[in-house]
């Protein structure tokens, strides 16, 4: 009797003093380009992360920037797959949260403009000064290459807001968007991920006859997985940098491609301190 009584105390201390632990680890990710290169990629990030972790993981899909972040905040989501200015945001809302990892090509990342060939528009060494007055596309209102960078160089060389630039600004809603949008003349100039149009270059889906690059952004950081500071009291003790030491330990020249990176590297919170201070001074950021 007294053994079954000291094996039942023994049950209740352990079952009150080990975390809560969550049967599913989820993540999602902005939604940078369509629905079937995201669903490519993250579908086999999950069965990656699951098999290094040992836990259940799944990727949820969001329909816009400011989604991840709200399910970043609201513990829906425990990672993502961030911008830079979506990964500030979104770990200024959750106490302890940590960018953990980024793209080797993220440490120097970098936007294209782009125009369409009816505009006359040539690759510059600055940005061209005959953009204003055309027609123009930005991606998502919250994308750090598709929004923040573009327009932070807008106002520094022209000292006037996007609207007093050009004829018309419209958001695309994503990079792969806006390309077609100006390769279908649509929009005259917009401004992309370069990551994500050289992707589509190798594919075959940019005519450039059609459309071309016009003007590169100096390097930022940009993307970004970051992970909520409350992870490891929910799956245990050292969860975090298990998770961290998988997303770099990814090394499948195949799931690689589908970002595309050619690895993934260590981050912290404080290298994206530059997109902080661009935020702040066109007012993306408070």
């Amino acid at each position: 009797m007294n053994i079954v009584k000291t094996l039942a105390a023994v049950v209740i201390i352990t079952s009150l003093s080990a975390p809560a632990f969550a049967e599913t680890f989820t993540f999602t990710a902005i939604p940078d380009q369509d629905d079937s290169a995201l669903k490519a990629r993250f579908g086999k990030i999950a069965n990656y992360l699951s098999k290094e972790l040992g836990v259940e993981v799944k990727y949820i899909p969001v329909k816009s920037y400011s989604a991840a972040v709200t399910a970043f905040r609201n513990n829906q989501v425990q990672l993502a797959w961030f911008g830079g200015l979506s990964g500030v945001r979104a770990r200024s809302l959750v106490k302890g949260s940590q960018a953990i990892a980024q793209g080797a090509e993220d440490k120097a990342f970098k936007t294209y403009f782009i125009a369409h060939s009816s505009t006359g528009l040539k690759k510059s060494v600055n940005l061209p000064n005959a953009i204003q007055n055309k027609t123009f596309t930005f991606g998502s209102k919250g994308s750090t290459s598709g929004r923040l960078m573009p327009e932070y160089h807008i106002r520094q060389v022209f000292n006037k807001a996007p609207n007093k630039v050009f004829k018309r600004v419209g958001f695309s809603g994503d990079h792969s968007r806006t390309i077609a949008l100006v390769q279908s003349g649509a929009f005259q100039v917009g401004a992309v991920n370069f990551a994500v149009w050289d992707k589509e270059m190798k594919a075959g889906k940019i005519d450039g006859s059609k459309i071309s690059i016009i003007w590169t952004t100096p390097d930022y950081p940009d993307y970004n997985w970051s992970i909520r500071g409350d992870a490891n009291k929910t799956y245990g003790a050292g969860f975090i940098s298990k998770v961290k030491r998988a997303l770099l330990g990814l090394k499948d020249p195949e799931l690689l491609k589908q970002f595309p990176r050619s690895s993934f590297i260590p981050a912290s919170n404080k290298d994206y301190a530059p997109i902080v201070s661009v935020g702040k001074e066109i007012g993306l950021l408070e």
